[in-house]
C-alpha cells in the first residue's frame, strides 16, 4: 500500500467554502487511484482556508496527470457552490504536484484539471490519451463559453438644461475633485497646458513630429510667431513643430442630444516647442478642408476666439479617445484577446498562464479606428519611432511606457523561452497558431496591410506579440484611462460634444456663444460620473505582475515572476521620484497602479 498526501486550498471569495460531501480521484501515468472522499460535509470545508487528506492505492500510479474533483449534496441540506483554489500532491517517490483550480462547484458533475506543469500540443503524443481528451474538452466548452461580443453605448438623460455660466459649472465640479483637475480647472485657457495635455494628458497618441506641412492645412509664414523671430520653416527642419490631425472624424455626422444637433468637427493643430521645452498651439484648423467659411485660428486672435477653437480641438479629441484608443483599441482588443486566448488555449498551455460621437458616427468611428490599427502603433517603441517622438522633451508617457514595454518584454522573454527553446517549437504549437490565427481575423478583420501577425515563426516574433498583448491590456489601457477625471471631469477643459457649428470669421466669438456651444447639464453631470468610476480602482484591483492565481508552479518561471515583480518595483520608485519635481506628477504608468488587466 502506498500513500499519496496533500492539500486542497480554498479560494478567498465570499462563500467559497462547501458543507457538500467532496471527493477526489488521482490519475497517473502507470494507472488511476480509487475515488476517495475529501470531506464528509458538515463543515470540513468551512473550518479553513487549507484542507490535509491522504489517497491509498495499492501500487504507485507513476508520474501524476490529472485529478478529478466532485462532491455530492448531503441529503440534509441544499446544495451550495465551491471554490477550490487548488491542489497540492506529494507521491511517494517524493514528487510535488501542482494541480491550479480557481474553478467553482456548482453542481455534482465530475470536474477533471491537468497538472500545472505547462504542456505544449506538440508534447501531448509522450502522454496518455486521456490528457488529450481532456485538454480537447476544455476548448470545446470554453468556445461555447466565452464568444465575441459587441457593445452599445446608451446615453443618459436628465436635466436638459443649458449652462448659465462657468460659475454654475464649477458648483458642480466642487463635488468631486482631484489635485489635478483642480489645477484643470484653474489653468485649462492657458496654451501651455493645452499642449502638454498631448504628450501627458488622457490621449499621448496623436501628437506627432512635423516636418512638412500638409497641403490641406495652408498656415503661412506671416500668420505665425514665434520666439525669438525663428521663422516656420526654420523651427520644422530643427524638430521643434508638431502635427495633431483628427482627420478619423472628418465627415462624421455628430449626435442628436436632447433632441438638438451636436457637431463633431475634424480640427488640426500645430503645435511649437518653445525654448523653455513647453509645447504650445500655434494655429488651428477646425476642418479637413481649409475654406473661406472656417478660418485658421492663431493666439492673437480673441480670447474667445482662441478658446472657442481649442475647445473644438478637445472635444473632437475627448471623442478620438474614447472611441478610438480607450474603447477599441483597449477594451475590445482586450476583449479579442481573452476571448481568444479562453477558447483556443487550455489552462495548462504556457501562454495561457499569463494572463460628440454617438448614433451614426459612432459605429463609423470605430470601423474606422479598427481600419487604422497596426502592428506598428500597438508596439510602443515602434510607434514613437513613427511618429518622430524620441526625442521631445518632457514626455513622461514615453519614458514611463518603453521602460514598462522593456519589462514586461524580459519577463516574456524569460518565460517563454523555458517552454519554447527553438523556432520549431513555435512553429508546430498548433494550438498556439490557432490563437493568434483567430485574433487575426476577429480583432484586425485578416487586414494583412496592418502588419498585424496572423502565424508565428520564431520565438522572436512570439515574445514581441505576446509583450505587445499584455503592454496594451496593462499599461497602455492604465495611460488612457486612469487620468480621464483629472483632465475630462472640469467639461470646459474637454467637452464631449459641441452644439454649434464653429464662426465663420474672426471677431465673432464671445461669452454667449462659448456658453451656448457646450453641451447641456445632463450631459455633463453623467459624463462626470462615468470619468469618476471609470479612473478609480476596482474594488478588486490587482496590480501588475501579481498573481493572487498560481498558475506556474516551475522553478524557473517563478524565479522570473520574482525578477518582474523586483524590476516593476525599481521602476515605480524611479517614477515616484521624477514626480517630486513636477508640478503636474505623470502616475498613469506607475506600476504600482496600473492594473495587472482590464477590470473595467
Amino acid at each position: 500500500m502506498v500513500k499519496y498526501k496533500g492539500t486542497v486550498t480554498i479560494g478567498d471569495r465570499l462563500n467559497s467554502s462547501t458543507w457538500d460531501h467532496v471527493y477526489i480521484k488521482l490519475v497517473g501515468t502507470e494507472g488511476t487511484s480509487e475515488r476517495t472522499t475529501l470531506s464528509t460535509g458538515f463543515g470540513y470545508f468551512c473550518s479553513g482556508p487549507v484542507l490535509q487528506f491522504e489517497v491509498n492505492c495499492k501500487t504507485t500510479i507513476g508520474k501524476l496527470l490529472q485529478i478529478e474533483l466532485d462532491k455530492k449534496t448531503h441529503l440534509l441540506l441544499p446544495q451550495n457552490a465551491w471554490l477550490p483554489a487548488k491542489v497540492v500532491v506529494d507521491s511517494p517517490e517524493g514528487e510535488t504536484y501542482h494541480f491550479p483550480i480557481y474553478h467553482w462547484f456548482t453542481n455534482q458533475d465530475v470536474q477533471t484539471f491537468s497538472e500545472g506543469t505547462a504542456v505544449t500540443v506538440f508534447e501531448l503524443d509522450t502522454l496518455p490519451d486521456c490528457v488529450r481528451r481532456t485538454r480537447e474538452e476544455e476548448l470545446k466548452l470554453r468556445n461555447k463559453q466565452y464568444r465575441l461580443l459587441g457593445l452599445k453605448v446608451k446615453g443618459l438623460a436628465d436635466s436638459t438644461e443649458k449652462w448659465k455660466g462657468m460659475d454654475a459649472i464649477r458648483q458642480v465640479f466642487r463635488n468631486k475633485q482631484t489635485t489635478i483637475s483642480e489645477h484643470v480647472q484653474q489653468n485649462w485657457r492657458k496654451d501651455s497646458l493645452f499642449g502638454y495635455q498631448f504628450l501627458n494628458g488622457v490621449n499621448p497618441m496623436v501628437i506627432r513630429r512635423c516636418s512638412v506641412l500638409p497641403e490641406y492645412f495652408p498656415v503661412t509664414e506671416d500668420k505665425v510667431f514665434l520666439p525669438g523671430g525663428r521663422s516656420l520653416a526654420e523651427e520644422m527642419k530643427s524638430g521643434r513643430i508638431f502635427l495633431c490631425d483628427y482627420k478619423i472624424l472628418d465627415g462624421l455626422k455628430g449626435n442628436t442630444i436632447n433632441g438638438n444637433q451636436q457637431y463633431l468637427m475634424a480640427p488640426l493643430v500645430l503645435l511649437h516647442q518653445t525654448p523653455k521645452n513647453r509645447l504650445k498651439p500655434i494655429a488651428i484648423q477646425l476642418t479637413q478642408k481649409p475654406s473661406g467659411d472656417y478660418p485658421i485660428f492663431f493666439p492673437n486672435n480673441s480670447d474667445y476666439d482662441w478658446s472657442l477653437a481649442k475647445m473644438y480641438v478637445k472635444s473632437a479629441d475627448f471623442n478620438d479617445h474614447q472611441l478610438n484608443f480607450h474603447f477599441v483599441r483597449s477594451h475590445l482588443l482586450a476583449e479579442v484577446f481573452s476571448v481568444s486566448l479562453l477558447r483556443n488555449l487550455p489552462m495548462v498551455h504556457p501562454l495561457y498562464k499569463y494572463i460628440a460621437s454617438g448614433g451614426e458616427a459612432m459605429d463609423m468611428l470605430m470601423q474606422r479606428a479598427t481600419e487604422s490599427i497596426t502592428y506598428t502603433s500597438l508596439c510602443i517603441r515602434d510607434d514613437i519611432k513613427e511618429r518622430g517622438l524620441e526625442t521631445v522633451d518632457n514626455y513622461y508617457y514615453r519614458d514611463d511606457g518603453i521602460e514598462m514595454w522593456d519589462i514586461i518584454n524580459r519577463f516574456v522573454r524569460g518565460v517563454l523561452g523555458y517552454y519554447y527553446k527553438q523556432d520549431s517549437d513555435v512553429k508546430r504549437d498548433t494550438e498556439l497558431q490557432t490563437w493568434v490565427a483567430d485574433i487575426f481575423e476577429h480583432g484586425f478583420l485578416s487586414r494583412t496591410e496592418s502588419g498585424i501577425p496572423k502565424d508565428f515563426n520564431t520565438v522572436d516574433e512570439l515574445v514581441k506579440y505576446v509583450t505587445m498583448v499584455i503592454f496594451n491590456v496593462s499599461a497602455q489601457h492604465s495611460a488612457v484611462n486612469t487620468g480621464q477625471f483629472d483632465y475630462c471631469s472640469w467639461m470646459p477643459n474637454s467637452p464631449m460634444s459641441i452644439q454649434q457649428l464653429p464662426p465663420t470669421t474672426t471677431g465673432a466669438s464671445d461669452h454667449d456663444r462659448i456658453m451656448n456651444s457646450l453641451p447641456d447639464i445632463n450631459a455633463t453631470v453623467n459624463v462626470m460620473a462615468v470619468l469618476w468610476v471609470l479612473s478609480n480602482q476596482s474594488s478588486d484591483f490587482v496590480p501588475l505582475g501579481q498573481y493572487p492565481e498560481e498558475h506556474f508552479s516551475e522553478l524557473i518561471p517563478c524565479r522570473h515572476i520574482e525578477v518582474f515583480q523586483k524590476e516593476l518595483g525599481c521602476l515605480s520608485e524611479k517614477i515616484k521620484d521624477r514626480n517630486k519635481g513636477l508640478k503636474i506628477p505623470y502616475t498613469y504608468l506607475d506600476p504600482e497602479l496600473v492594473e495587472n488587466s482590464i477590470a473595467i
